[in-house]
């Protein structure tokens, strides 16, 4: 019992990042009404460009970050102009197959640059942690916490109190009503790549301290960050922040009490459960269709 808080910590520091990777599929989703596939190379592209920077270069940390943090935005538009926009009157298939092949093509330009040896970042913080009540909270986890955090009320003041917001939440809702009421739809397209490119980089310089930083690392945030959407409501902000914190904790849970090696099965048996009790997700709501 004396081990949940100090698990329940690290579980939302874990699943913190799944949110951040699932809040990109989930904004392009609304924006553009396709999954992009590529969402958790923006995490490993995010880590790796840490490492020109931090490692290879030798820029300060924090303006490494920084940098990081530009370009990966510029690479979000580079990547709408690139992958999606020439086909954003084509169906949605094959706009899916162009982010695999764009997943595909980082990977490899990444391994083709680097090789198949994993680099590594050291902690962003000087100091390793401090313990309050018997938990002893690891400093990059809890940096993984902050940052989460406050991207999320950041990005919930810049949707619900400016003007830029609302023409990108009026995009998403319906694209043609806005593009009638004025509202440049492609640039509001582009800023919401923009901004999921971030949200995925951010993710991947986060992480990197706790992980290596390798070509698959983003297929495996990828894949757990989709279910977490598809748990919390796919489509839904809200469900995949709380999906992805909420597999977080599953995850640390079932391999601290259950299995270690089976640990990265754990969110796809919740992903399991969750199809056959609700599929719709926690805050999804039930469509009817026509067959």
């Amino acid at each position: 019992m004396s081990m949940i808080p100090q698990l329940l910590f690290t579980g939302l520091g874990i699943g913190s990042i799944y949110a951040l990777v699932a809040l990109g599929f989930v904004l392009i989703y609304r924006a553009t009404n396709v999954v992009n596939f590529a969402q958790g190379d923006f995490s490993m592209i995010g880590a790796f460009i840490m490492v020109v920077l931090a490692i290879d270069l030798g820029v300060p940390y924090w303006i490494a970050v920084i940098v990081a943090v530009v370009t990966m935005a510029a690479f979000g538009i580079l990547f709408n102009y690139g992958v999606y926009y020439p086909l954003r009157h084509r169906t949605f298939l094959p706009v899916v197959i162009s982010t695999i092949g764009a997943s595909i093509l980082l990977q490899n330009g990444v391994l083709a640059a680097y090789g198949p040896h994993p680099q590594s970042l050291p902690p962003m913080l000087p100091f390793p942690g401090f313990t309050v009540g018997g938990v002893f909270l690891d400093s990059q986890y809890l940096l993984i916490l902050v940052v989460t955090f406050a991207l999320v009320a950041l990005q919930y003041l810049f949707f619900e109190r400016t003007m830029l917001g609302k023409k990108l939440q009026a995009t998403s809702q319906d694209k043609e009503m806005a593009s009638l009421l004025g509202i440049p739809v492609a640039l509001m397209i582009g800023i919401t790549f923009a901004y999921s490119a971030v949200l995925g980089g951010v993710a991947g310089i986060l992480v990197a301290p706790l992980l290596f930083v390798s070509i698959n690392m983003g297929s495996t945030i990828a894949l757990k960050a989709f279910a977490a959407s598809i748990i919390g409501g796919f489509g839904d902000v809200t469900g995949a922040i709380v999906g992805g914190l909420a597999l977080g904790v599953v995850e640390t849970f079932g391999a601290a009490y259950i299995s270690v090696p089976y640990k990265d099965g754990f969110a796809f048996l919740v992903l399991f459960l969750f199809l056959m009790v609700r599929p719709q997700g926690v805050f999804g709501e039930k469509v009817a269709e026509k067959a």
